[in-house]
């Protein structure tokens, strides 16, 4: 029981961390575009700014899957799982969270590989910045790594105690309605 335990704080933590992680590339994100205004202001050129926040952009998007998906930030449709009996609702979520997993896993297996090849040939981007898109292109990757990590936690959350681990925000869902 210890090492489940373990094993739950350390996958929270994880979450936790890519959200963190996303948060710091949204900031990255305005300090960058503020930079940008700035050298205009003063005649400056601050070349491969916009290359920065697009890879900043990509890179928060994909690390806080993970965590919005525990914090019930997703978008999920559940007036059909409202409107089924307990059992069915549970096989409709297991079906829905293999396959939300095995999308992602597959998404990962091509995405380490489009990271090797972009590796392997040096490939770097076509602006001023010649930035090696490999980097990017891992930041995304890992991101990828850990939503496809939550995901497969519901999954097996959902087939061996009924419920997934979803929290669910009635102040968000009340604005809705």
């Amino acid at each position: 029981m210890t090492f489940l335990r373990l094993m739950r704080r350390g996958l929270d933590g994880l979450y936790l961390l890519s959200g963190i992680l996303a948060s710091l590339c949204l900031i990255a994100i305005l300090s960058l575009i503020v930079i940008q205004m700035l050298a205009r202001w003063t005649g400056e050129v601050f070349p491969g700014a916009p290359d920065y926040a697009g890879y900043a952009m990509a890179a928060a998007s994909f690390l806080a899957f993970a965590n919005a998906l525990n914090r019930g930030s997703h978008i999920r449709v559940s007036i059909l799982l409202n409107a089924v009996p307990d059992s069915v609702r549970r096989w409709l979520e297991i079906w829905c969270f293999g396959m939300g997993t095995a999308i992602m896993w597959y998404f990962v297996w091509y995405g380490q590989r489009f990271v090797y090849w972009s590796w392997k040939f040096n490939d770097v981007s076509q602006g001023q910045d010649k930035t090696p898109l490999w980097i990017p292109q891992g930041v995304m990757l890992f991101g990828a790594v850990v939503f496809a990590i939550a995901l497969t936690d519901h999954l097996v959350h959902v087939i061996f105690k009924g419920d997934h681990r979803i929290q669910r925000d009635l102040a968000d869902q009340s604005m809705g309605e």
